[in-house]
């Protein structure tokens, strides 16, 4: 019997990769949409490659539609899925102090509470069964803070939380639970996000949040999630998946820099990166050198 996959916020990004890889391998693959439009386009992408994707339409920030979305998967998967992907997710950026209570709540809810809302439905069906797959999608930023992200990052270092007493809680009942964290990939979660980036106006990071246009100018270059739906495929169909993937080596050196750094070392570096520190005149020669070294080659 082939193993069914729910992939929540499954059209695009990452879970538009992710659907498609676990269709490829031969999973029955069910995404989430918010609409029927973007379904209807998760589905067409799907036929494109001569795969199979079914759809169901779900906000995973509404605890209705959630429980009306997994009733409906309930019925669809003969008593509810194999696995889940918990993908759906959005980044608030921000100072801390520029973004307000709504916002913040709008985060967490996201990608710290609803992820565990879903979990408490599928789990009574894969511990009857004994054999289950809980997939948690977070970000190296669940590890690394970073400045105008400390909501964002708040989340991910929640849910990697919650996925670790998550894993170890569910284990007697032969459920897996794993964590991925990747790096920088190309996704419009960023380019959605300048949307609920706070008024600039009256902020004291006005000039802080010029450098976030940037930013986003460079996210447009970044590789395609192929690696990170790759990530995802191994920890559903391994025997014995690890509690955690890092993917991307910028992940994978951004950990172990952050862990082994000096913390003031590691903030000065955050800040001059995000323009709220100004390196020494000599540093900024030094850099410029190496810049004009590399353009003349």
């Amino acid at each position: 019997m082939t193993k069914s996959v729910v992939v929540t916020g499954a059209t695009s990004g990452i879970g538009l990769a992710t659907a498609l890889e676990l269709a490829r391998a031969g999973l029955d693959v069910i995404g989430t949409a918010r609409t029927e439009d973007k379904a209807q386009r998760l589905r067409e992408a799907a036929e494109h490659e001569g795969l199979g994707v079914r759809t169901v339409l779900l906000d995973v920030c509404d605890a209705t539609s959630t429980v009306r979305a997994f009733t409906e998967i309930a019925t669809m998967t003969g008593g509810g899925p194999w696995a889940v992907v918990n993908n759906a997710g959005l980044a608030q950026p921000g100072a801390v102090e520029d973004v307000d209570d709504e916002q913040a709540r709008l985060q967490l809810e996201t990608n710290l509470v609803a992820p565990a809302r879903i979990a408490r439905l599928v789990l009574p069906q894969m511990r009857q069964r004994r054999s289950g797959r809980i997939v948690n999608i977070s970000s190296v930023s669940g590890r690394v803070a970073a400045p105008f992200l400390g909501w964002y990052c708040a989340s991910k270092h929640g849910l990697g939380a919650i996925t670790d007493a998550l894993r170890i809680e569910v284990a007697q009942f032969g459920v897996k639970v794993v964590l991925i964290e990747p790096g920088s990939y190309g996704t419009d979660i960023w380019e959605r996000s300048m949307e609920r980036l706070p008024p600039r106006k009256h902020s004291a990071y006005r000039d802080s949040y010029e450098r976030a246009d940037d930013i986003l100018r460079r996210s447009a270059s970044l590789p395609a999630p192929a690696p990170v739906a790759a990530a995802v495929r191994h920890a559903l169909l391994t025997a014995r998946p690890r509690p955690r993937y890092l993917v991307g080596s910028d992940a994978k050196a951004g950990a172990v820099l952050d862990a082994l750094a000096p913390r003031a070392l590691s903030d000065y570096a955050k800040g001059v990166a995000t323009g709220l520190r100004t390196p020494p005149e000599r540093v900024v020669r030094l850099l410029e050198k190496a810049t004009r070294r590399r353009a003349a080659r």
